[in-house]
């Protein structure tokens, strides 16, 4: 009896030639040391233009204090785009959180460690009722808070109407003015002495190690940027998206608040147009910090180098006597070349790394 013999199974296909190794991106092509470079090019030029640009008292204080302030700010935006989500109601979370604080000083006449808890509660709360709605209706992060933002802005108005007559709180609880006013000790060297360190810039600096060790380290933070990179896959390796939106959203209003808090302390006032300048800001120093829109990567440095390079911009040319439609005008422009010269620098690195890996 013949028996066949049974085909020889196809040879499997070669391995494929591993490729060429990726090669890392050149130092100089980090943004946030483009960043940097820009930052220490205008101050020369506005100090060079300018002298009063490097006054420690008049400028140099009052424009640390101003970038505590945007650094926060920048912070309760990223907080979101760690998502790909958005939060353009940020100015009146700030704005209801502050009037919290007032009322709690005026009426209660609580310390203002109590107030600034009280606040940050709010502001907490707010976020994560947004953040409720957006992972429970599945209703983009933009509309929701649009419509917060114009339901927040009249409720501001009809509380500080209600509570103070449609003006600020006449309370200044104790250490307001310190926090205003008083600075650091001066360090000098010899005749030449370092600048005036206000008393809010430690309270920005502590908000900003925190948010960068979450969402370096902390477990929180890694599954929040993980949901914002892949939102499907996140929850399909068992990460509750929806309470890591909330998460997120309870986070920037949390820092919100707390930039109203810094706000009304370098004012001295707790008034119901805290806030009004905060959504541009917001959005400006995370995204040229190199904070991606989409989501799934932060920069928490990089926001902080994006908010003094818009607040340089602003005091430079604020000093130069510049109209306040020049000064949008000018800031608009300097700030698009920036982002321009930033994305041009990037890929130039990109070409050079493919063409010599």
């Amino acid at each position: 009896m013949k028996t066949e013999t049974p085909p020889a199974a196809p040879a499997a296909p070669p391995a494929a030639e591993p490729g060429p190794p990726t090669r890392a991106l050149p130092v100089w092509a980090n943004p946030r040391l483009g960043l940097l470079i820009v930052i220490a090019v205008l101050v020369t030029v506005f100090s060079s233009l300018t002298p009063a640009f490097l006054d420690p008292r008049l400028t140099l204080a009052p424009l640390q204090a101003d970038i505590s302030v945007y650094v926060v700010v920048g912070l309760a935006q990223l907080a979101v785009l760690s998502l790909g989500h958005m939060n353009v109601a940020v100015g009146r979370m700030a704005a209801l959180s502050t009037f919290a604080m007032g009322l709690a000083y005026d009426r209660l006449g609580v310390p203002l460690l109590v107030g600034l808890l009280v606040g940050l509660a709010v502001g907490a709360g707010i976020g994560a009722l947004a953040g409720l709605l957006i992972a429970k209706t599945g209703v983009n992060s933009f509309v929701v808070t649009l419509a917060l933002d114009f339901g927040l802005l009249g409720l501001v108005t009809i509380l500080y109407t209600w509570a103070t007559g449609g003006v600020s709180f006449a309370v200044q609880p104790s250490g307001l003015a310190a926090l205003r006013f008083d600075t650091f000790a001066d360090y000098c060297m010899g005749d030449v002495c370092g600048p005036r360190i206000p008393l809010v810039v430690p309270i920005a600096v502590v908000a900003a190690l925190g948010v960068g060790l979450l969402f370096r380290y902390a477990r929180l933070g890694r599954e929040i940027l993980m949901t914002g990179s892949n939102a499907v896959a996140a929850e399909l390796s068992g990460i509750p998206t929806h309470r890591r939106i909330v998460a997120a959203h309870g986070l920037s209003g949390l820092l919100a608040a707390l930039a109203g808090f810094l706000l009304a302390a370098n004012n001295g006032a707790f008034s119901a147009n805290i806030g009004e300048s905060f959504l541009l800001p917001s959005f400006l120093a995370p995204v040229l910090g190199g904070t991606l829109l989409a989501g799934g990567a932060v920069s928490v440095l990089g926001t902080a180098l994006g908010a003094t390079l818009t607040q340089v911009i602003y005091k430079g040319l604020n000093l130069l006597q510049f109209s306040l439609e020049e000064l949008k005008l000018y800031i608009g422009l300097v700030l698009l070349a920036a982002l321009s010269l930033d994305r041009l620098r990037a890929v130039i690195a990109e070409r050079r790394a493919v063409s010599t890996s």
